[in-house]
């Protein structure tokens, strides 16, 4: 079976206040977690995402999406999947999202780099 595994932040500003040795056992624990997935099966892909202030949310209305920055969350709500795509910029993704079953509430965030990962 596959597994996406969601990593949630009571205080996502942390990673810019820590120390070197605290990011780097952060470090540590991400690679010990991918040394035990790889162990037991294997590691197909993942990334780190952007502050949920970075998000582009699209939302059908009546078959119409609205397009609004930021996140957009309801507590009857769950994340049912997501995508690694490439794209040249937002715009073109926005439309390519478009095209997606207006069921979903869509989030769109940019994946940021984590350095010496």
């Amino acid at each position: 079976m596959r597994y996406v595994v969601l990593l949630t932040e009571t205080e996502p500003e942390a990673w810019d206040h820590a120390t070197e040795a605290e990011r780097q056992a952060v470090l540590v624990a991400h690679r010990a977690f991918d040394d035990e997935v790889a162990r037991r099966g294997e590691v197909l892909g993942g990334r780190a995402l952007d502050r949920s202030d970075t998000a582009t949310t699209l939302r059908s209305v009546d078959g119409t999406w609205t397009v609004t920055d930021g996140p957009f969350a309801e507590s009857a709500e769950q994340l049912g999947g997501f995508y690694v795509v490439d794209m040249p910029d937002l715009d073109a993704m926005i439309a390519a999202a478009r095209l997606l079953p207006t069921g979903y509430t869509i989030e769109i965030r940019p994946v940021v780099d984590v350095p010496d990962y």
